[in-house]
């Protein structure tokens, strides 16, 4: 089931175009990450759909209604959770009043404790928000999100400020929550954020969708050169290898290769038939990162392309 269809989206502002012909789907329980440099209209994007920010041109269908449609706004907003960059919450509140308020939004919130939970934020529950630290209020940003237990969450940078500790159970929250249903589009600058939770990304470069598709095959990541990388002993010598190779007098070696399965192959069988100890054995492809920065413009010159 198709839950946010987006066909030619169009927002200008004055002369300047910040979405131009934007289009993508998003499926029931999927989490879909919309990356993109600042300024990219990934922002604009996200906002349309929210109802916050009225398109130009195009057809945008969220939840099956038009989220420009001010008709059916409060129903709409009912079966969506928003976790923004900056917490929106009076200070003087504490944690388990602020997220009472918002369930009283919703006609099925989750229970307060529950999301408490959740979030990791039972400790901090009778805390006034002033006395949260950065990564506890992004905690309660998060919470205030869930907590009206919404169909499709919309998260913008969620896990800035955190610790990797916090970062990871952020994300098991997540996957918590598309394993019950809930629907994700989740904006971040973390690659391996995307990669660790979206099930598809698009990337997003001056108002135009220049990629999208699972993670792990966008942009060719799949296929193309690898680069393999082993140790041997100093001095060994290397069987006939169909791909360009080096080594070092120390025994490392690096081949660069777009035909993987029968260099490895060759390697392996080298190693058994003569007996040759081969340790560290790594097989490197392009990074999201790579990917993504090559996408945007913004590929270092002079770099490898590959991730250690």
């Amino acid at each position: 089931m198709t839950v946010v269809s987006v066909e030619g989206l169009c927002k200008t502002y004055g002369n300047t175009p910040a979405v131009d012909g934007v289009s993508f789907e998003v499926g029931h329980g999927e989490v879909f990450a919309l990356l993109g440099p600042n300024g990219a209209g990934k922002t604009t994007t996200v906002e349309v759909l929210e109802g916050f920010r009225r398109r130009d041109s195009g057809q945008v269908r969220v939840l099956g209604v038009d989220p420009a449609d001010r008709s059916c706004s409060r129903a709409f907003r009912e079966r969506i959770g928003v976790v923004l960059q900056e917490l929106a919450v009076e200070p003087f509140l504490t944690v388990r009043q602020a997220l009472a308020r918002n369930a009283g939004y919703y006609p099925r919130p989750r229970e307060v404790d529950e999301v408490l939970g959740l979030v990791g934020l039972e400790d901090r529950a009778d805390r006034r928000i002033k006395s949260l630290s950065g990564g506890q209020q992004r905690r309660l940003d998060l919470g205030l999100g869930i907590v009206g237990n919404p169909e499709l969450l919309f998260l913008d940078e969620p896990t800035t400020g955190f610790d990797p500790l916090a970062r990871r159970g952020a994300w098991d929250v997540v996957r918590a929550l598309t394993g019950g249903g809930t629907t994700v589009i989740l904006t971040t600058h973390y690659m391996d954020e995307a990669e660790a939770l979206a099930d598809r990304v698009a990337v997003i470069s001056s108002g135009h969708i220049v990629a999208q598709g699972p993670p792990a095959t966008l942009g060719g990541r799949d296929a193309g050169e690898v680069r393999i990388r082993f140790q041997v002993p100093a001095g060994t010598r290397l069987p006939e290898i169909p791909a360009a190779v080096s080594a070092s007098p120390s025994g490392q070696v690096e081949i660069m290769t777009d035909r993987e399965i029968e260099v490895l192959a060759a390697v392996t069988s080298w190693g058994v038939s003569d007996v040759v100890e081969i340790t560290g054995l790594t097989v490197e492809r392009l990074t999201l990162e790579d990917v993504y920065l090559r996408l945007t413009g913004h590929a270092a010159t002079g770099t490898t392309g590959y991730g250690g």
